[in-house]
């Protein structure tokens, strides 16, 4: 990876977003829980959310990646209240086709996903990009599971 190539991925919107994530932190008495890592580099992602009629009514994330799982983890906090399972799980699978498939952006309102479109080209940054939107699909499906 060149120098250039390194500025690019790590340009100064994805290291402000890294820089300010929402909902950091644990909640004390979650509806559910998930925990996803990135076997490839150890990037993990906590999710604790809770869920009253079908949508997230309280969420944290404790955060602990490189600056690209950070900025997804960023783009994710600060939409995600309010959210169905649906749309939470439509997120995940569209910025998994964005990364891995060439796929559009994710739509509204997690399009602020697209500041990690760079990232389309290292594949080994896709998992850690991935974590905040799969454990918070993961903790929205034990919830309901639970419920």
């Amino acid at each position: 990876m060149s120098d250039s190539d390194l500025i690019k991925l790590y340009s100064q919107r994805i290291l402000a977003l890294a820089a300010d994530i929402p909902h950091l932190g644990r909640l004390d008495h979650p509806t559910a829980t998930a925990r996803r890592r990135s076997p490839l580099c150890g990037s993990t992602v906590a999710v604790d959310l809770d869920v009253k009629d079908g949508k997230i009514t309280n969420y944290a994330q404790d955060v602990k990646a490189c600056a690209l799982g950070q900025a997804a983890a960023a783009v994710v906090g600060d939409v995600i209240i309010g959210r169905t399972r649906a749309e939470v799980e439509r997120a995940r699978d569209e910025l998994r086709a964005m990364l891995k498939e060439n796929g559009p952006v994710p739509s509204e309102p997690f399009a602020g996903l697209e500041v990690l479109l760079p990232a389309r080209d290292y594949k080994n940054r896709h998992a850690s990009i991935m974590l905040a939107l799969e454990a918070a699909a993961e903790a929205f499906a034990s919830a309901e599971a639970a419920a």
